[in-house]
């Protein structure tokens, strides 16, 4: 890793990443696609280690109080956090000036943090967001190689759920051939069912690749399933999204789940409820 002193945290959405890169592994990672600029290796995690500054900095200068998110392009609980605590220290900030919280994660190490994010909650509004891909376990372990795996995320969502917190899981991206089947699916949804989910993101049954991660991810495919890049480059070409052949019949399954349990599946919806926070919080706040 290597630190710099960034000049600014937050951007227009209030979103803010204190990590850039990662070293989780993911074979399908976006974030690794060349259209980010990059200008170091992806596992070589540059950390903005005036961070908590900055943030307190941007909180004091606003008239009201919003969601503050981290985690969209880089994991904010890499094994990195552990020493630093840069993600802790701003999540300090945010519930010392009341504001909410909406983190995105893979890593069970956010629950070092779960009675200051139940605080956060309690005050103005937390949500955790956590990305579930792959039922089978031994499967995760190939495709997401150095986080928690996918049991052990689902145990990270039910402490959450004990705390009050609420939860959005993001079903995503599901790998043509590799884990867009039924079974994959359900044991997935019985996960978030079984921990009371608030809602769940999926934007739809395959994955995106573009310069950058293609190239990774298909030297991963080599690697682990011989054989399938040569089958995804006579399918999909250069297409930037990759469509799995299940997808119209996995994405009505999903339907039809949430709509049993109550779990809340439209994207636009979900992402107006992570970006929300209501008068009546900020009312609270006043007194």
């Amino acid at each position: 890793m290597h630190f710099v002193e960034a000049k600014g945290l937050l951007s227009s959405k209030n979103g803010m990443n204190i990590y850039r890169g990662c070293t989780h592994g993911c074979i399908y990672c976006d974030s690794r696609s060349i259209c980010y600029n990059m200008s170091h290796a992806f596992e070589d995690i540059e950390v903005k280690i005036n961070a908590p500054q900055l943030l307190e900095k941007a909180l004091r200068s606003k008239r009201k109080k919003c969601m503050i998110g981290t985690g969209a392009m880089c994991d904010p609980y890499m094994p990195v956090e552990v020493e630093l605590k840069l993600t802790r220290k701003c999540l300090e900030l945010i519930e010392k000036y009341q504001f909410g919280a909406a983190v995105q994660t893979k890593s069970d190490l956010i629950l070092r943090d779960t009675e200051l994010l139940a605080s956060v909650n309690e005050q103005q509004k937390a949500v955790v967001q956590l990305t579930m891909t792959t039922y089978d376990d031994v499967l995760c372990g190939i495709i997401e190689p150095n986080v928690c795996n996918t049991r052990r995320r689902f145990e990270v969502l039910m402490e959450m759920n004990r705390y009050g917190i609420p939860t959005i899981v993001w079903l995503c991206p599901f790998l043509p051939y590799i884990n867009d089947s039924e079974d994959n699916l359900r044991g997935l949804l019985n996960y978030c069912a079984e921990a009371g989910v608030k809602g769940i993101i999926s934007f739809g049954i395959g994955l995106t690749l573009r310069e950058g991660n293609r190239e990774y991810y298909y030297s991963a495919l080599d690697r682990h399933f011989p054989g399938l890049s040569e089958r995804y480059r006579r399918e999909f070409g250069y297409s930037y999204e990759i469509a799995s052949p299940n997808s119209s019949k996995l994405m009505d399954m999903l339907s039809d789940f949430c709509e049993k349990y109550g779990i809340m599946h439209d994207n636009n919806e979900c992402f107006a409820y992570l970006n929300d926070l209501p008068d009546k919080y900020e009312q609270l706040s006043l007194f």
